[in-house]
């Protein structure tokens, strides 16, 4: 199976190495296979494949990951296939603020 894609650069998932005890908690939960272990820490090896679902920082143990659910492109993209409409991240900035940049 083709391993799904978002946008590039676009994912508010962000991982400090410093707080995580490599619990693979992210692993277990995440269904886009975002995390690996190496060296008893957790690190991000896909990041674009991120879909902003929260499930790794609502399930880390010591809140080593945060992730902004529900917000930027790949929310946009998913929403607009799931209600049938034009996905829109406002990334032309007309409102004042950018999703991607």
């Amino acid at each position: 199976m083709k391993k799904l894609k978002y946008l590039k650069n676009v994912a508010a998932l962000n991982l400090n190495k410093e707080k995580c005890i490599g619990c693979g908690m992210c692993l277990t939960v995440c269904p886009h296979a975002v995390f690996e272990i190496n060296q008893k820490k957790a690190s991000i090896i896909d990041k674009d494949a991120c879909m902003e679902c929260g499930a790794c920082a609502r399930n880390c143990p010591v809140a080593a990951i945060d992730v902004q659910t529900g917000v930027g492109c790949a929310f946009a993209i998913i929403k607009g296939l799931l209600t049938g409409t034009e996905p829109s991240c406002d990334c032309s900035g007309k409102s004042g603020k950018s999703c991607c940049g």
